[in-house]
């Protein structure tokens, strides 16, 4: 994987004097999944309406299968894919009105388009369900229907943003395996995504914070980034939990994990007696307490920590 499907140098992007977009740089290489990840506001919607021509860039440049971004729109949309987490369909139409859609907008017509239609609902599992309204299938089958709908000019990069909002985790892993398939054929996909376990299957990732990409890598290689050592503390009240933890004098940050947190200290050997011996003074109890190391969540939560945090905090 070689060749670049997008290289981005230096993208700016400013509304009056706030910069959504800061001094972006990045390659993508063609059949990658690379994972585009931030929280709300860290300037990942912008930058993608940049690289699919909806938005021109205050300075920088950047280019998506071979063509300007700012000047080459017309190829441009040609070339690629989007897809949205509201799926870009129209509810009151049937799956196969859908489908003669996009191939209108698209200029596919003829034979190709037969043999596309025919992809899309052997892909989706919709053979059955062609005259359906849209409205009426399950999220699962809407989301692949989308993504088939964009896929139908077969191009060469494709844009999903947040898909899988709102679908549940089987749907999830079968549409991630729809995605691997489509890489492994050359396809490449720049994925935004809020669920850390998605993050995982991307073969690499970015973090966007205020505008800035901070971190960039694979899975494997962000992990092994962070050093500081993390407290696994279960609780059976953990809100309460981590605001004692909080006052620790090592703990340089904590988060809620389920029925537990996870707390980054500076110093291992005191957090793993002190903090469980604070949370049972105040009479919660505690039943696990390990040393754990990083999930990609844990990481990220110490990228942004470190950048200043999120710009909602």
């Amino acid at each position: 994987m070689t060749e670049r499907a997008i290289s981005v140098l230096s993208l700016t992007r400013k509304f009056g004097d706030f910069t959504a977009v800061d001094d972006v740089s990045f390659e993508v290489n063609s059949g990658e999944v690379f994972g585009f990840l931030g929280p709300n506001g860290a300037g990942k919607t912008t930058t993608i309406k940049m690289l699919t021509g909806l938005l021109k860039p205050t300075k920088g440049a950047a280019s998506v299968a071979g063509f300007d971004v700012a000047t080459q729109r017309e190829e441009l949309v040609s070339h690629i894919g989007y897809m949205s987490q509201l799926f870009s369909l129209y509810g009151d139409l049937t799956v196969d009105e859908n489908i003669s859609l996009f191939g209108g907008l698209y200029g596919i017509t003829g034979k190709q388009f037969q043999e596309r239609r025919e992809w899309i609902l052997s892909m989706a599992e919709l053979e059955d369900r062609s005259k359906v309204l849209t409205s009426e299938l399950p999220l699962g089958w809407k989301q692949r229907l989308a993504l088939g709908c964009a896929m139908l000019h077969e191009p060469p990069v494709i844009f999903l943003d947040e898909p899988t909002s709102g679908v549940d985790p089987i749907a999830r892993r079968r549409f991630w395996d729809l995605i691997h398939s489509l890489a492994a054929q050359g396809t490449t996909i720049l994925v935004s995504t809020h669920y850390m376990e998605e993050a995982e299957y991307c073969h690499r990732l970015s973090l966007m914070n205020r505008g800035k990409l901070i971190a960039l890598d694979t899975p494997p290689a962000l992990r092994r980034s962070m050093t500081t050592p993390i407290l696994h503390v279960e609780t059976d009240n953990p809100l309460h939990a981590v605001t004692i933890a909080q006052n620790f004098p090592t703990v340089t940050d904590v988060t809620i994990y389920g029925r537990a947190i996870h707390a980054v200290v500076s110093d291992i050997d005191a957090a793993r007696t002190g903090i469980p011996d604070a949370i049972r003074a105040q009479n919660i109890n505690v039943s696990n307490v390990k040393e754990i190391p990083p999930s990609l969540e844990d990481v990220f939560a110490d990228f942004i920590r470190r950048e200043g945090g999120a710009l909602d905090e």
